[in-house]
């Protein structure tokens, strides 16, 4: 029988998903990632996350069209990953996932993953030391 995950567990093994998933996808993975499981709701926020090619990709082309080409395409690439994110999060909370939706900022580098789940995952309280 397995024993029940922690919080801390949970967010943790969500957040070595999420960087295996951006190596395979992306084909590097986040300089630094958070996950934060409030109810039923999963927010993952990734730092670092564009490719030196992004990044040429939006400082060359003018403002509007280097951003909506990048977001284009990251959109298609989470899409795509979309089914292994899903497994991912059912095998670290135990819930499956009801929605997920998904940005990143071509300013700053960030991505924001955030996924709806079923139900509330159940987790066991931390001791207090």
């Amino acid at each position: 029988m397995k024993t029940m995950k922690t919080l801390g567990e949970i967010e943790a093994a969500v957040c070595v998903g999420m960087t295996l998933v951006e190596q395979k996808y992306i084909g590097r993975g986040p300089k630094n990632v958070h996950a934060h499981l409030i109810g039923d709701f999963l927010v993952v926020r990734l730092h670092g996350v564009l490719t030196d090619g992004e990044q040429q990709l939006v400082k060359t082309l003018p403002a509007e069209k280097g951003r909506d080409l990048l977001k284009q395409v990251r959109t298609q690439l989470i899409e795509l990953a979309r089914p292994v994110m899903e497994a991912m999060v059912l095998e670290a909370t135990g819930v499956k996932v009801l929605s997920m939706h998904h940005d990143i900022s071509t300013m700053t580098g960030e991505e924001v993953v955030l996924f709806t789940l079923v139900a509330a995952p159940q987790f066991r309280e931390t001791k207090k030391r």
